[in-house]
């Protein structure tokens, strides 16, 4: 049976994938595993960064061998083109931190994605499209590719935008913890007097939910063609 792995960050961005599947916790990694034909699925978060995406990928492989990886979650647009609530997978996704580049499967042309080590915000969205040529950002793919590379194992990403390249939005990065956990009610607490962020923050909640579903369907549309 092929078994494959399946990294997310958030457990919003598995919600919809996972429905029904079987489910453990410990020590703060959160394992699903579930069928899809012949195919067996092992998806797995533990927080955002590269650090706790290796986490989730462990825990995922202490399970045993898999062969091959997927990269799912939220992404930030680096462009206009690319629409809050729609799903993209990705050709590739360079590392900010090293400089690396790594190729995935079945990905749409031209569409790259670069990992960076903090939310970006608006000004950084500009500089690294001017950068990198990158029509994305998140804070985990590169970690998963990079393992993919290391075991020999095709690797994908598949992602959701979550936030428009110029959404003006909260400072992120003061929510989240060291080991790459989010803490909301300290989101809550500092936007509850800021009135000025409530509706972009909504946006960004509704159209995080459609592209967690849009990242499940277009995650099941692979394992159907690779299956």
């Amino acid at each position: 049976m092929r078994r494959v792995a399946i990294v997310a960050a958030m457990p919003g961005e598995l919600t919809p994938l996972v429905a029904g599947w079987q489910h453990e916790n410990k020590e703060g990694i959160h394992v699903w595993t579930g069928r899809q034909g012949e195919q067996q699925l092992i998806a797995a978060y533990a927080g955002a960064g590269q650090q706790a995406a290796t986490r989730a990928f462990a825990a995922i492989e202490r399970r045993g061998p898999v062969d091959a990886v997927f990269s799912i979650g939220w992404v930030g647009a680096l462009a206009e083109e690319f629409t809050p609530g729609s799903a993209y997978c990705v050709a590739g996704v360079v590392d900010q931190q090293t400089g690396e580049r790594f190729a995935a499967q079945a990905g749409t042309e031209n569409i790259w994605l670069v990992t960076c080590p903090r939310v970006a915000d608006e000004a950084t969205k500009g500089r690294l499209r001017a950068t990198y040529g990158a029509s994305l950002v998140d804070m985990e793919a590169a970690a998963v590719a990079r393992l993919a590379a290391m075991r020999g194992i095709p690797f994908f990403a598949v992602k959701g935008v979550s936030d428009g390249v110029h959404d003006k939005l909260p400072d992120f990065n003061r929510f989240l913890g060291p080991a790459g956990e989010f803490h909301l009610l300290r989101l809550v607490f500092f936007v509850a007097p800021r009135p000025w962020f409530w509706p972009a923050l909504l946006r960004m909640g509704d159209n995080s939910k459609r592209a967690s579903r849009a990242i499940a369907e277009e995650l099941k549309n692979l394992l159907a063609e690779q299956g």
